[in-house]
């Protein structure tokens, strides 16, 4: 095989995730349509929203490959304009009602109405959705999304009442992608897009970053990104 005739398999596999992605959407609208109908019974609820759930993470992850690909790639797209911090959050609600509802996680709202950020929309919602996922794998009853600002950053924030995050997960390195350990599996893949999508978001001397914390008072674990 000569040059020309060699495949590019990171281009191969970019591709395929691309074209994945679209049938777990299509897999995910098609799961909501029978979760509608009448004559279900509490299980089955509840089996199409773990379904949904798992889909979901998937999706996810799918995202990131295809972000970090592009990223590597230098032709990762980043649009940074005014958006309502609500709209998105609410936005990232509702695509995960389904497992809200047959699992009964109560959500806390935090947000004010008026709040505005610059940043990438379809980024920062992919980011704080697979958060969000997360959260809802770990939390035993209650999520709380919160936003502010804070010291020239805008800070969302994604809290559950689960048993927090481990060690290795609280050590990461904020600056340092170097620390991304492919055994930690889907957690440091996470992780290394957050990074990534937080550090895309720059104004003047201030730079995008995150910070993972336990809290200190009750059990449970706080993800904050952080966007000037």
């Amino acid at each position: 095989m000569n040059n020309q005739d060699k495949l590019d398999f990171s281009t191969i596999l970019a591709t395929s995730a691309h074209d994945m992605k679209n049938s777990l959407f299509m897999l995910q609208q098609s799961i909501e349509t029978l979760d509608s109908a009448d004559n279900l019974s509490v299980k089955q609820h509840k089996d199409f929203a773990d379904l949904h759930y798992q889909t979901a993470r998937i999706n996810g992850t799918l995202m990131q490959l295809l972000a970090l690909y592009r990223d590597e790639q230098n032709s990762l797209p980043v649009y940074i304009e005014e958006q309502s911090v609500k709209e998105v959050l609410v936005e990232v609600i509702d695509k995960n009602q389904l497992y809200l509802n047959c699992h009964d996680i109560k959500i806390d709202f935090e947000v004010d109405e008026e709040l505005l950020g610059y940043f990438d929309r379809d980024l920062i919602t992919y980011l704080i959705g697979d958060i969000f996922v997360n959260a809802l794998r770990h939390s035993k009853t209650r999520i709380t999304l919160r936003a502010f600002f804070a010291n020239d950053y805008l800070n969302i924030q994604v809290e559950d009442d689960g048993d927090g995050y481990p060690q290795h997960m609280l050590s990461v390195s904020e600056n340092n992608q170097a620390d991304f350990n492919a055994n930690k599996g889907r957690s440091g893949l996470g992780l290394l897009f957050a990074k990534k999508i937080a550090a895309e978001h720059k104004s003047k001397q201030l730079q995008g970053h995150i910070l993972l914390e336990n809290k200190q008072q009750s059990c449970g674990s706080i993800f904050t990104l952080r966007l000037p």
